[in-house]
């Protein structure tokens, strides 16, 4: 590094991969890489960010904000960086720790994520290790002996870990950066509070000249400032990302019969991977049961199960040999599949915060994918009681909680726009700068497909009051089954022994239905025109104050419903995905059986390397080599995605693959 007219400017180090000019040269590079395993350390290149991006990654340009992130930890200075899923965080640490800035360590809350993350450093050439409960006492020393060296430029740690013992005061002298990933868990407000994090303040103060770069995927204004505040960031450079998600299709529709809603939507998506969300143990174990039953490659995951079940499920989610887990929240944040094609809530997520996090865990690769919500008022019942099974929550977060329930319920039966209603929530513009959505429309939600819509007011305003005032002529005291089946005219037995089907709200509704009338309660509850309350045993709904309100003519009420369509496996109407990914997407019949047998080499090169998948190329590399088919390595190097390293390792395989088909 050397300084240049006051800025900073990095000198490329000539250093590296020899060039592979025929297949004979590419197989011999092949042969002299190794298996992938703990021990392997290769030399940190020394060359400018974007040389660091071609060789390692295979990459010509950089992610929005992601060259300005990592100028910024080459400066030396602080950052929050926060970025979609999919957004490319760990380039703003790893490439600084390429170019040589110094010892980068990096704070990350799940073993499964380090140990991806380490391995993805790996195979772009980096020295990384990381230091966890699971690393064997062997492999401990090792790192030690590669950080204290200088060797190692890469290192992850657990809060827990970094917060107990000296770790800090023995590398300081080292750090270049420290980098906090996940770091919402910092914040009170944030939907992951980790009380570790709390804790890391005072440690980093310990290395005063190291930057710090906090990173998530997921931060509301109030957030942000919760971070930068709990993190001492100083002079702190905002990298705010836009959080809309182009490619994914956002769908949310009453839940009524769950296990064949859920099956729908993997009907859409054969042999491809997916994850199905569930509120509690139960009912995971009753979906993955159901899911087995109807021949879907599956498996449950949660935390009542054995750790060696739970990590079993993740490596054969992973490593693509399973192509559906069924999960509680306890899955997700450690597991870098870039090819989720689809997520399904099978219940209301607690918060929309939740919601962008789970679901943004789909289409990791920029290619399209669904992301399926199942609604229910009882859900956000069951939310509530989960929070205060220990005890009355404090004040401060049983106002974030009900905040929090608000807002979901609000997002799942709101007839606005879905990926509208996510972007504003993390107060950004909608739509976004220089999108190509007319109107407002992104083309990629059920509400902007014609999958649902928007009761005019006039009509809106009719319905709610003849709901409210089910509700309270009988007098809070049943729930939202029997008030619809009032409303639509069913002569229950229970409606007939109260004398229910004689009063003048029976029937008012029946023109409209089952499905539209629980719809309506259900959005009238999420904007506070009625409530549920329980009495120990039974769920009951009740008008609210703003409700009385309503029916005198004062306040305002949106209600939408579900429009019956031929859905196909669909993708997003609009240029929502990259131009490259788009066109990786469309593949002819022979095209597609390549990508095919690609897939399973890649499978197979993945199990002897000790790697994921994703880790040897991506769907969209595997798409793009099937199209354009190259014959040598020079073309093979040309697709996005490749990489130096990548060619040495995996190029004659896939070159001869090719050439086979």
């Amino acid at each position: 590094m050397t300084e240049a007219d006051g800025e900073m400017v990095l000198e490329p180090d000539v250093a590296g991969l020899r060039p592979v000019r025929s297949l004979a040269d590419l197989r011999a590079a092949s042969r002299a890489l190794p298996l992938r395993t703990s021990d392997e350390a290769k030399p940190a290149l020394s060359c400018t960010p974007h040389e660091a991006l071609r060789k390692g990654w295979g990459y010509e340009d950089f992610r929005p904000l992601q060259g300005e992130a990592i100028a910024s930890a080459l400066a030396g200075k602080d950052a929050l960086v926060v970025l979609p899923t999919g957004g490319g965080k760990s380039l703003c640490y790893q490439i600084p720790a390429v170019c040589g800035a110094g010892l980068v360590l990096v704070v990350s809350p799940l073993i499964a994520l380090m140990d991806d993350q380490v391995a993805g450093a790996r195979e772009a050439g980096l020295i990384a290790g990381a230091l966890h409960s699971n690393v064997s006492e062997e492999e401990k020393r090792r790192t030690w002996r590669q950080t204290l060296s200088g060797e190692l430029v890469l290192l992850y740690v657990s809060p827990e870990r970094l917060v107990v013992g000296e770790l800090i005061d023995r590398i300081k002298d080292r750090l270049a950066l420290i980098a906090v990933d996940e770091a919402h868990c910092v914040s009170h407000w944030g939907h992951d509070f980790r009380p570790e994090y709390r804790q890391l303040k005072p440690l980093m103060d310990q290395a005063p000249h190291a930057a710090r770069m906090a990173l998530t995927a997921t931060a509301t204004p109030e957030v942000q400032q919760d971070i930068c505040q709990q993190l001492g960031l100083r002079r702190t450079a905002h990298f705010i990302g836009h959080p809309d998600r182009p490619n994914l299709v956002y769908r949310a529709m009453p839940r009524r019969e769950g296990t064949k809603q859920v099956l729908e939507v993997l009907a859409r998506h054969p042999g491809e991977g997916g994850i199905v969300y569930a509120q509690t143990r139960k009912e995971v174990e009753r979906l993955a049961t159901a899911l087995k039953a109807a021949k879907v490659s599956c498996a449950p995951y949660h935390a009542g199960l054995p750790a060696e079940q739970r990590a079993a499920t993740q490596d054969g989610f992973v490593n693509e040999r399973i192509d559906v887990v069924v999960a509680t929240i306890a899955f997700g944040m450690g597991i870098d599949r870039a090819n989720v094609r689809y997520v399904i809530h099978a219940n209301t997520p607690k918060s929309v915060e939740h919601y962008q996090q789970e679901a943004g865990r789909a289409g990791r690769d920029g290619l399209p994918a669904e992301c399926v919500l199942l609604h229910s008022g009882a859900d956000i019942v069951l939310h509530r009681r989960l929070a205060t099974m220990d005890g009355v929550l404090p004040p401060q977060r049983a106002r974030a909680l009900d905040r929090q329930l608000r807002e979901i319920a609000m997002f799942a039966v709101a007839p606005v726009c879905r990926h509208r209603l996510l972007t504003e929530h993390f107060g950004a513009p909608w739509p976004p700068p220089g999108a190509p959505v007319s109107d407002g429309n992104c083309g990629a939600c059920d509400v902007c497909l014609g999958e649902s819509s928007a009761q005019p007011e006039a009509e809106a305003l009719v319905a709610a009051k003849k709901i409210i005032s089910a509700v309270w002529r009988l007098e809070g005291a049943f729930g939202a089954g029997h008030v619809t089946d009032v409303l639509t005219g069913e002569r229950t037995d229970k409606a007939q022994r109260a004398g229910h089907d004689k009063l003048s709200v029976f029937g008012l509704l029946k023109d409209d239905g089952e499905a539209a009338v629980r719809l309506w309660i259900d959005q009238l509850v999420a904007q506070d025109h009625l409530a549920y309350h329980e009495d120990g045993v039974y769920t009951m709904l009740t008008m609210t104050d703003s409700g009385r309100q309503l029916c005198k003519g004062v306040g305002a009420v949106r209600l939408g419903r579900l429009v019956v369509t031929n859905r196909r496996k669909s993708k997003p109407a609009r240029a929502a995905a990259t131009v490259a990914a788009e066109a990786a997407a469309d593949l002819g019949p022979l095209d597609q059986r390549l990508f095919e047998r690609l897939r399973l080499l890649r499978r197979r090169l993945a199990e002897e390397h000790h790697v994921p998948p994703y880790l040897v190329f991506t769907d969209e590399t595997l798409r793009l080599m099937s199209r354009q088919r190259p014959a040598s390595p020079e073309a093979l190097l040309a697709i996005k995605g490749v990489g130096e390293s990548r060619l040495a390792r995996y190029g004659a395989a896939f070159l001869e693959a090719i050439a086979r088909e």
